[in-house]
């Protein structure tokens, strides 16, 4: 089952910090990391991602779990650029008939990867910190945002978990049906098709249904609207921002020391 809620340590001293500031500190080290395309820079990033982790509250365990998407991904990134890439520059590392791999390429694809890393982590460090519905009171305190697109998104959020039991229970009544591909790809990529529809359409129909329930209880109102819970923005959190953009700008100081430095435009 699809799990959102937080998992880190509720007293870890970055944990406890502002959700807009973690948000915005995120935000800011993503996308300075996205300015470069050598592999030094991201993996500057990554290490100092993972150094910092145990402030804020997560096991590495529970990180890799949750990263594990992630992982196959810049898997997947490496081995198709290694395999298909038009750019052979470089050192031959290994030529073993119509495989060929250079230094250019290697270096080309670990650079995407870890910038994947980069940037991806700290959103997944956010997320497994934060709880929605503070993210949400704190984006309509803190952040000024709309209450009805804060609150429509904490909804849309807490429904995610429930695609994944979706998917079971429609897995399970095509079974007592009778209904199973077996081991032939060709049916079972049909199926899974047939089912993700099936998956799109009810979500659909579960949106539009509480779309219709929210505005019917004045969530679209224009009068002011009360807060149950503050969401107070300091002066630490302040700070966790001004961090992170100081230790993306170092990253990136590195890289440019000692050459490796590739913008991304330019």
């Amino acid at each position: 089952m699809i799990s959102l809620e937080p998992v880190a340590a509720p007293d870890a001293p970055l944990a406890r910090r502002n959700p807009v500031a973690k948000l915005a500190a995120a935000l800011v080290f993503s996308v300075v990391m996205v300015a470069t395309l050598d592999p030094v820079a991201p993996a500057i990033a990554i290490a100092v991602e993972l150094a910092l982790l145990p402030l804020f509250g997560i096991r590495y365990r529970v990180l890799a779990r949750r990263a594990l998407p992630l992982l196959v991904g810049g898997a997947g990134i490496v081995v198709t650029l290694v395999l298909f890439a038009a750019d052979r520059s470089g050192r031959v590392l290994l030529d073993a008939g119509p495989l060929l791999v250079t230094s250019g390429v290697l270096l080309t694809a670990l650079g995407l990867a870890l910038r994947m890393f980069a940037v991806a982590l700290p959103g997944i460090i956010v997320f497994a910190t934060t709880d929605p519905t503070d993210l949400a009171d704190a984006l309509v305190q803190n952040a000024k945002a709309p209450a009805r697109f804060a609150i429509g998104a904490l909804a849309a959020f807490r429904l995610v978990p429930l695609l994944g039991q979706e998917w079971q229970m429609i897995e399970m009544a095509r079974r007592a049906r009778g209904v199973d591909a077996g081991r032939n790809p060709v049916a079972r990529l049909r199926l899974f098709t047939s089912t993700a529809f099936a998956l799109l359409v009810g979500a659909i129909r579960r949106g539009t249904r509480l779309a219709v329930a929210m505005d019917a209880r004045g969530f679209d109102a224009g009068t002011p609207r009360t807060v149950a819970r503050r969401q107070h923005f300091g002066v630490a959190d302040a700070l966790l921002v001004v961090g992170a953009a100081v230790l993306a700008g170092a990253a990136l100081a590195v890289s440019v020391a000692l050459g490796t430095f590739r913008p991304l435009i330019g």
